[in-house]
């Protein structure tokens, strides 16, 4: 342990006359400094900073003259030195620190303004491995981490977005900054750096095919406070994390109202469905509540595919969420909009649709510029009380794998397209799922039970309330096929899906009592495919 400096009293106010400025966004910084040095206040920078401020006219010193020391190494030296890292970290009013600037010439530094080199984003760009290992900025960090633990004398900022609150602090104070916003600011400089790292190790964990490391960091940027998270009584953020995923998180939110954290954590749900259908092969479209589907089908058109979809479940449907596989278009549009929805997200709108989808002003529109890859390799990961259960995000699908039939009757070509549609849309459903379809469409739905065979009841009085909605002579599971996310344990989970009207099973297989549920579907006449991939979701 380093031997503890003698305690000194932290001023509340910190006069800033010295500012060392090395940025690789510079966004912002040529007026921010110019408002330093109408201050007063030296400036002192390196490499392409210094160039940007001296070539809008303000008077810079370069880093080089303050450490006597040229940049080398391509820049990768530049600011690591006594002259810098003293400046920043010697405490002011200690006889012993102030005793080693005097003897060493190192002058104090109060406000150091940082940012770091693109590293996530050259990642997200798919840079290749040297270009990506030379965006990991070191000096940079240090830089910061060392104004930020000085605080009490020393302000960092490495957040454009703090530009403004600096010169206001500065104006209101005589040309200095309180302890409260210095503060503040060591502590965004601090978390800035831990996601800095968390995206670094995070790289070359997936590099090096380190699954599940011993050490694990993950970090965000705050893109939205929220008014409250699931329930009035939280309080809720929204952090991004920067993978270059189409969905909710990198889409641009063209109108409506602010998303809450229910919108945000059902949109996701939707648009990670729907990218499960190819666009080039079919329009599709998923409508979902609390998460959970409550209708999806392919079509020839947007329009036709939400009318099938929304024929599901049309109460559920109230107030959900819509994702599209394709740009949304006017037809769809003046479908949507008939019944009151929450958000629609898909790849792209054209003209017509934004300006129908413009006449509800609170309906969110979200453009993501393209669909998911269901089978991009990711993480997903949740809290639990005292950690983080972390596991691959479920990249499975249906048609990476081989259908194995169990059964003496095969299913037909149309059972068996209809047999791969439902399996696709039962990964979205939370366990226990059960879901029929027909003609490329959701005609039942049974989510989150305990026992599966509540679920395919569930699925089952769906489909019933669909035909009584719709005044058809039987329910739409009379024909169907059904989808099941785990195996059936015993038979009477099949049996329910028999009595509904089922013709065709796909569900994975593995059960302990295997040959009684093929045995029991022999018995009347059923088709049975097993995937060997199992698709729980809690």
């Amino acid at each position: 342990m380093p031997a503890k400096p003698a305690a000194t009293a932290i001023p509340d106010l910190v006069p800033v006359r010295r500012a060392l400025l090395s940025v690789s966004d510079k966004t912002g910084i040529v007026a921010f400094a110019a408002a330093l040095a109408e201050r007063g206040v030296e400036l002192v920078s390196t490499g392409g900073t210094a160039a940007a401020l001296s070539a809008a006219g303000l008077a810079v010193r370069d880093v080089a003259e303050l450490t006597g020391f040229p940049e080398i190494m391509d820049g990768r030296v530049k600011t690591l030195h006594p002259a810098v890292h003293g400046g920043l970290l010697a405490v002011r009013g200690n006889a012993e620190h102030e005793a080693a600037m005097q003897a060493h010439g190192i002058a104090p530094i109060d406000l150091a303004v940082i940012n770091l080199y693109p590293f996530e984003a050259v990642r997200a760009a798919g840079g290749d491995y040297a270009t990506t290992v030379e965006n990991v900025d070191i000096g940079g960090p240090a830089m910061l981490r060392a104004a930020a633990k000085n605080h009490a004398h020393v302000a960092v900022v490495t957040d454009p977005q703090d530009y403004a609150a600096v010169l206001a602090a500065l104006g209101e104070n005589d040309g200095a900054l309180p302890y409260a916003l210095r503060q503040r600011l060591a502590a965004t400089a601090y978390a800035r750096t831990a996601a800095y790292d968390a995206a670094i190790s995070g790289w070359l964990a997936a590099e090096t095919g380190s699954a599940m490391p011993a050490w694990r960091a993950f970090g965000g940027h705050l893109a939205q406070v929220m008014r409250y998270g699931e329930n009035p009584h939280q309080t809720a953020g929204f952090y991004t994390t920067g993978e270059a995923r189409p969905g909710v998180a990198t889409a641009h939110q063209v109108q409506g109202k602010q998303l809450s954290f229910n919108n945000i954590n059902d949109t996701d749900a939707a648009f990670e469905l729907v990218s499960e259908f190819d666009p080039a092969r079919s329009a599709a479209v998923a409508i979902i509540k609390h998460a959970n589907p409550c209708g999806v089908a392919e079509g020839a058109t947007l329009a036709e595919a939400y009318g099938r979809a929304l024929a599901c479940d049309p109460v559920s449907a109230f107030g959900g969420i819509v994702a599209l596989n394709r740009p949304l278009d006017a037809d769809a549009a003046r479908a949507i909009v008939e019944i009151f929805t929450e958000v629609i997200i898909a790849p792209d709108a054209d003209e017509a649709a934004r300006a129908i989808v413009a006449e509800k002003r609170n309906l969110r529109l979200l453009l993501t510029g393209g669909t998911a890859d269901p089978r991009q390799p990711g993480l997903a990961v949740r809290s639990v009380a005292g950690g983080l259960l972390v596991q691959s995000r479920d990249a499975g699908t249906v048609d990476a794998v081989e259908l194995r039939v169990v059964s003496k009757r095969a299913p037909s070509a149309a059972e068996l397209a209809d047999l791969r549609f439902a399996f696709r849309v039962a990964k979205h459903v939370k366990s226990n799922a059960i879901v029929y379809a027909r003609g490329g469409a959701t005609v039942g739905i049974g989510a989150g039970q305990m026992s599966r065979v509540d679920s395919a009841r569930i699925a089952a009085r769906k489909a019933e309330d669909m035909a009584a909605a719709g005044g058809l002579s039987e329910p739409p599971t009379r024909g169907s096929v059904v989808a099941s996310d785990a195996f059936f344990p015993f038979a009477d989970g099949l049996m329910s899906a028999v009595e509904a009207g089922a013709t065709a099973v796909i569900q994975p297989g593995g059960s302990m009592r295997d040959d009684e549920v093929i045995a029991a579907a022999d018995a009347h006449g059923i088709a049975m495919v097993f995937t060997g991939m199992r698709h729980f979701r809690h």
